[in-house]
Order: structure tokens, then C-alpha cells, then sequence
């Protein structure tokens, strides 16, 4: 009986200690599907989320285990065909994912864009910005990575305030938003992309923010309408730096690039040196589990 066979798109090698039991072919649909398509058991998508990565699914007609390199899963999930199991990449984005938060939320708060346009222009021009220090933060889907993004926060002296799905010790639920809003100075999204998430930062939710408040989104673009936070910003109310939007890439007329107090990163969050060690850890750690018969880790059930 042959071993089973794994797509993987990247050298196996680079998985140090490589499992035993299964079968490897490097193979990237985007650049073509070979004929072992009906033969893989495990797929392990390319990181960047094309539309063949999902369309050559239906072919894979003895496919048990879909591995994604990516936290979000919501560009494939409904994919996936009927009895196969998704696992996300929970971990392997977290560091990275965290830095960038962190990145944009101090470059905002310190007026950092501002300095680089000087620079650009040869100007010298100082003056009082704001700190992190003492600002309250809510951190909006406390997950892995929102817990990476906790533990960035706290030596820089600011007070963090945690808030999920459902609640739980420690943690506020969604519905808690409209009475913490108010309260906070810097607000970060790191939510999936769900149906209850989508457009969540809506009207309302912009409006209950404190004035001046910034707004930091490593979730993903549509989780905001774009539009709220458009009139927000045009109306110099809040701050908005992120990392996602909707579209994507964003076209280079979209208002957002010259809204006041917008900061734009072209999704890069999970795209640094930190990822691919994380990477292939976690891909080598599942499948040992897969070629042993073990249980899986992120296993993807319900709404998340």
C-alpha cells in the first residue's frame, strides 16, 4: 500500500526532521497541477491565497487534510469539500503579526508618517505627539494572536483591555463594545473574518469611539466599513492605521491613501523573517500527528 502523499509548497527539507510514513511532491497550483491530484491526501496550500489554490480542490478526490500556512481561513473554507478536515496556522503568524500591531500603533500614535514626509522633503519640524504610555488599549479577538499583541503592549506602560467572541475570565464579549469603546484611546482588531465580524466596525461602532481614539486593524479589511471610517477620519474624529482593506490591493484613487490620520500597510502582517520557522514547525508537528494517527492540532469547528 503506497505511503500517502503530501503537497507541500515548499522543499521538504526545510522541515528539518521530515515525517515518516508519507509521500512528498512540491507542488504549487498556481503554477500547475500535476497528475497526483487525485492521489493527495494532504494539501498544504501556498501561503499567498489565489483563487486556484481553492479551485483545484473538487480534484482531489482522496483528500483527507487541508493544512493553510495562514491564520484567516476564510478564503478557502467554504471550499472545502465534505469530510475533510481544515486546520488554520495558529501560531505560525503571531510574532510577526504582533510587531506589525504594535509597529503601526506607535508609528500613529508618534506621528511617524508625518517625520518620513519631512524626511522626504528635506524639512525639519518638531513637535509634542503622543505616547502609548498610560493610553488604554482594547485588544477586539483575543486569540493567540491577540495574547502576542497583549504581551508586546504591557512594557510599554499602557493598560490593556481584553475582548473575544464570548466571554470568559478576563476577557469581555462583543457585546460589551458599545460601554468600552469610550473608554479606550487605542483600539486593535485582530477578529477572523466571520459573518458576525464582517462590517462590525460599522457606524455605530466608529461613533462610540472615544474622539481622537486610534484605530489599528491586523484583522482583515472588510471586518470595517469603509465608509464609517472614511466620515470618521474626514471628519478628524479618530485615527485609522491598518494593514488590511477592502478591497485589496487598494486602488491607487481610493480615499483612504489621503484620508487625515489614515497610516495604510499592504497587508503584510504575517509576511516577515519570523514566519517561516514558525512554519515549518508547525506543518512538520501536524503531520507527525497525521502520519501517527494522532489528533490535530487547529482543527477548524463552528463559527471559527
Amino acid at each position: 500500500m503506497a505511503e500517502p502523499l503530501v503537497w507541500i509548497p515548499f522543499d521538504p527539507a526545510l522541515l528539518g526532521e521530515v515525517p515518516s510514513g508519507l509521500r512528498y511532491e512540491v507542488v504549487d497550483p498556481t503554477r500547475g497541477v500535476p497528475g497526483s491530484v487525485t492521489d493527495v491526501e494532504v494539501y498544504v496550500p501556498p501561503y499567498q491565497m489565489r483563487p486556484a489554490v481553492a479551485d483545484v480542490l473538487p480534484r482531489m478526490t482522496s483528500l483527507r487534510l487541508v493544512q493553510t500556512l495562514s491564520a484567516g481561513v476564510d478564503n478557502i473554507r467554504d471550499r472545502i469539500p465534505e469530510g475533510v478536515t481544515l486546520c488554520n496556522g495558529r501560531g505560525i503568524h503571531d510574532t510577526s503579526t504582533a510587531e506589525l500591531a504594535l509597529t503601526l500603533t506607535l508609528s500613529a500614535l508618534r506621528g511617524i508618517p508625518r517625520f518620513v514626509r519631512q524626511q522626504d522633503a528635506g524639512t525639519w519640524r518638531g513637535g509634542f505627539e503622543e505616547s502609548l504610555a498610560d493610553k488604554r488599549v482594547l485588544i477586539v479577538g483575543y486569540g493567540s494572536i491577540g495574547e502576542a499583541i497583549e504581551a508586546r503592549l504591557l512594557p510599554f506602560e499602557c493598560e490593556v483591555v481584553r475582548v473575544a467572541r464570548s466571554a470568559r475570565a478576563g476577557v469581555h464579549a462583543f457585546g460589551e463594545l458599545p460601554h468600552l469603546l469610550p473608554q479606550a484611546d487605542v483600539v486593535i482588531l485582530i477578529v477572523p473574518l466571520t459573518d458576525e465580524t464582517r462590517g462590525m466596525v460599522d457606524e455605530s461602532f466608529v461613533g462610540a469611539m472615544r474622539p481622537g481614539a486610534l484605530l489599528v486593524n491586523v484583522a482583515r479589511g472588510p471586518v470595517a466599513d469603509i465608509d464609517a471610517v472614511l466620515a470618521a477620519l474626514k471628519a478628524e474624529r479618530i485615527r485609522y492605521a491598518t494593514d488590511v482593506t477592502d478591497p485589496e490591493p487598494l486602488p491607487a484613487d481610493h480615499p483612504l491613501w489621503t484620508a487625515p490620520g489614515a497610516l495604510v500597510t499592504p497587508h503584510v502582517g504575517g509576511a516577515s523573517s519570523a514566519m517561516w520557522t514558525r512554519a515549518h514547525r508547525l506543518v512538520r508537528e501536524q503531520l507527525a500527528r497525521y502520519a501517527a494517527g494522532e489528533p490535530l492540532a487547529n482543527v477548524i469547528t463552528g463559527e471559527y
